[in-house]
């Protein structure tokens, strides 16, 4: 064979991934899989169609926030289904016993939903309710709204790589971090339109600008032009519309 016959391609692709524990999974257009590594060292891998959006959810604007609802839902139930694969799950508590006792089938869902409202609630708690509390502080000697506004912004920015950086020192999310690099390296590969072989992969780059946490990042940035128009009048009532204006965020 010639050279320029072996030479690869590269392709345009809207694949994307998720870290799980012991694993990855990965969404593409069309496809969707999963693949998580057992306690005896075998791989198990899932595969299903790709959920698409349909109606008012594929206009633009609207569907960033049906996106991120569904990247959520879909990210958090392969999450659970990777910890019972690898053997990570751990025994029930006293209150997922009481769900299943009184939900039977229905308690994993209803358990996931209150783990979901609980996340949802602290990460609203710490990276806008307290940011602004201590803007509102800050606000006895700043005048300027907009000056108020990016400072802000700075330390959502600030507390959110704290927390990155404080969680990656846990053990197990130490390891989910590793296959996140490795999911990084693999669409790369994929994208340059290598063969797929563990020494392709190892060659690629670890950080890939369609990341999910680059997104947050970008998120965190698009939310101080936001909050730039919302009122200081009462912190409070500042934090809340924050909150109601996050569809627009995430739209934009």
């Amino acid at each position: 064979m010639e050279n320029n016959e072996k030479q690869s391609c590269a392709i345009k692709t809207s694949v994307g991934g998720q870290a799980l524990l012991e694993g990855i999974m990965m969404k593409g257009p069309e496809k969707s899989a999963m693949a998580v590594r057992k306690p005896n060292g075998e791989i198990d891998l899932s595969v299903w169609d790709t959920k698409k959006l349909t109606g008012i959810r594929k206009i633009p604007f609207i569907r960033g926030t049906f996106n991120f609802i569904d990247t959520l839902i879909q990210g958090y139930d392969c999450l659970m289904k990777s910890a019972e694969i690898s053997g990570q799950e751990e025994e029930p508590d006293k209150i997922e016993l009481w769900l299943n006792k009184v939900f039977g089938k229905a308690a994993g869902a209803v358990f996931g939903t209150v783990v979901t409202f609980l996340a949802a609630a602290l990460a609203i708690g710490l990276f806008f309710g307290v940011p602004a509390l201590i803007c509102g502080f800050i606000g006895n000697y700043v005048e300027n709204k907009i000056l108020l506004s990016a400072i802000e912004g700075v330390i959502k920015i600030a507390m959110f790589l704290a927390y990155i950086i404080g969680v990656s020192k846990m053990s197990d999310i130490h390891r989910t971090f590793m296959y996140h690099g490795a999911e990084h390296k693999t669409i790369f590969c994929y994208e340059k339109g290598l063969e797929l072989t563990v020494e392709n992969v190892r060659k690629q780059q670890r950080f890939h600008p369609r990341c999910g946490t680059s997104f947050l990042l970008i998120v965190l940035v698009v939310s101080v032009l936001v909050s730039s128009v919302i009122t200081w009048e009462n912190v409070f009532i500042r934090v809340l519309l924050k909150v109601l204006m996050l569809p627009v965020t995430v739209g934009i």
